[in-house]
């Protein structure tokens, strides 16, 4: 038994491939879950299914060691990580230190506030649908080759966004940033997850979390030394140091691989209704800053938007071979752990924003104090990120989500009872309650939804869920902050934005307590080896609301 344990144990999937590799896919090893199935328990696995999902062929066979190929760091796990990190973390800083220090920028450039607001809502845009687009290149291209482009391209967008000496330069440089930033996403997540083993997958999911959220919560700091002391062009020439190191690193550590399938077309419903779900509402919400909610520039953008997002979701649900895994996660754990990181990050994203606007216009404090102030959400990440390292093997990760829930929920409270008297005092309790929440639970939520579905369909498990992620988190945040500017004092916008955010984020919080129970689902342990094999799904999620289907 002990040596069958480490057969399977060894049997991983691998980012390259060659003759004699076990092939998953139509007719292969790999089975997939009953989507359907209604039983709390783990199901039995069905017979392997006829229809190729979008990463079906991807090889399988045992891990490389370090310097068995012909790149010299081929296989080694720190350069898995360290490249991850480097693809992902340079943009994720910049979402949140653009915001302090917008007035040198419109000073510099020659920009106004909805310029600026638009060059931020177009990169969230051009990230979300990068994603998307990396899962369906990925079919026919090699990975590598992927990330060497998509890497290239944001070093190069770098160097065009601090050049920059007039807005419009500088807007393709930002909106070409987060376009590369979610592609690579896709790209460098997979392998890091997978071709590593069991044993490293703990430690993946804690520097997952780290890189998604710690980065993000690290902007405010960084954008605070920059709007107080200025040097934005240093700051985006150290976002480019960056990326080429990340190119450098990927150059020897991302291994050749044939692609799963280099027949495959363009998806003509996926990616057209990607662009038109992330590129319109993000334009409508920008619009706030220089209009109101009744214009058409705010309204038609974002219904249309919305509309087109719902069709792609619903389209793909009924797709055969879709690009994204809606079926498969449309079953109570993925949708309670899809659902949950929506809400948190959109929660976490809008607080943020306002408690930037309240500290800087209210309390008067300068940039780098704001940053500061919002720092201990740092640590709440980081806390976050271990407890989600003991946890994501074992049947706690939906409890954990949950738990990111309820932080931020007691961040939203906290925040409620600022003045600008005391909000020295009580924006870093809330940041500290904000940052564990953020990290808590978004990553897990991804988890729980990637686990739903074999190993080979967590890239574009990970594309749709960044999509939804996305337009609720960077969506949220500009109408709530017009809210807050537009009524009679900042200060009341301020608190009437916060309980607006805390309601809703009970109401989804019990909502999906409701769900999960509804479902009949027992949080019991993934499992990983038949997951990491590509054998079956990590997790076998009762359907939605099972025991009321089970009644009638």
């Amino acid at each position: 038994m002990a040596c069958q344990t480490r057969r399977a144990r060894s049997r991983i999937v691998r980012w390259g491939g060659g003759p004699g590799h076990l092939v998953g896919g139509a007719g292969g090893s790999r089975r997939r879950p009953d989507a359907t199935s209604t039983g709390a328990e783990r199901a039995p696995d069905p017979a392997p299914s006829p229809v190729t999902t979008p990463e079906a062929t991807i090889q399988l066979s045992s891990p490389t060691t370090p310097g068995s190929g012909k790149l010299p760091l081929a296989g080694s796990y720190p350069a898995a990580v360290a490249l991850a990190l480097l693809a992902l973390s340079p943009f994720l800083v910049l979402t949140t230190a653009v915001s302090l220090f917008q007035p040198l920028l419109m000073r510099e450039l020659d920009a106004t506030r909805f310029e600026l607001q638009l060059t931020s809502g177009l990169s969230n845009a051009g990230y979300a649908f990068g994603a998307v687009v990396a899962a369906d290149l990925t079919l026919r291209l090699a990975r590598r080759h992927v990330y060497l482009v998509c890497e290239a391209g944001f070093v190069v967008s770098s160097v065009l966004a601090l050049s920059a000496q007039g807005i419009a330069q500088f807007m393709a440089g930002v909106v070409l940033q987060g376009l590369f930033t979610g592609m690579l996403l896709v790209v460098a997540l997979p392998p890091l997850i997978l071709a590593h083993g069991i044993d490293r997958l703990p430690t993946t999911a804690s520097v997952i979390s780290l890189g998604l959220f710690g980065m993000v919560t690290a902007g405010p700091v960084v954008g605070g030394l920059v709007g107080s002391m200025g040097g934005w062009r240093l700051l985006f020439t150290s976002v480019a140091v960056l990326a080429a190191t990340g190119l450098t690193v990927g150059a020897m550590t991302f291994e050749k691989n044939a692609p799963p399938n280099r027949r495959a077309g363009f998806d003509w419903l996926a990616i057209p209704l990607a662009l038109g779900a992330t590129v319109l509402p993000f334009f409508g919400v920008s619009w706030l800053s220089r209009g109101s909610f009744e214009h058409p520039a705010f309204l038609a953008p974002v219904v249309v938007g919305l509309l087109i997002g719902v069709f792609l979701v619903v389209g793909q649900y009924h797709k055969a071979n879709p690009l994204m895994p809606v079926r498969p996660i449309s079953n109570t754990l993925p949708v309670t752990g899809t659902v949950n990181a929506m809400v948190v990050g959109a929660s976490f994203t809008t607080l943020l924003e306002l408690v930037e606007i309240y500290l800087l216009q209210v309390s008067h404090c300068s940039p780098v104090r704001t940053g500061l102030l919002v720092a201990p959400q740092i640590l709440g990440v980081v806390i976050a990120a271990a407890l989600f390292r003991r946890t994501v093997s074992t049947r706690f990760t939906p409890y954990l989500a949950l738990s990111g829930l309820v932080s931020v929920s007691v961040g939203a409270a906290v925040l409620l009872s600022v003045t600008a008297s005391n909000a020295t005092t009580v924006v870093p309790v809330a940041a500290l309650f904000l940052g564990y929440g953020a990290g808590a639970g978004v990553a897990p939520g991804l988890f729980l939804a990637g686990f739903s579905v074999s190993a080979v369909q967590i890239g574009p498990t990970f594309a749709l869920v960044e999509l939804l992620r996305s337009e609720a988190a960077f969506l949220l945040g500009p109408i709530l902050l017009h809210l807050t500017m537009t009524r009679d004092t900042i200060d009341h916008g301020f608190h009437l934005s916060v309980l607006i955010t805390l309601v809703a984020t009970v109401a989804v919080g019990i909502a999906l307590v409701v769900l999960f129970v509804l479902g009949g689902a027992r949080p019991v342990a993934p499992d990983l080896e038949a997951w990491m094999s590509g054998t079956s799904t990590g997790y076998h999620s009762p359907a939605l609301a099972a025991r009321l289907r089970k009644r009638h």
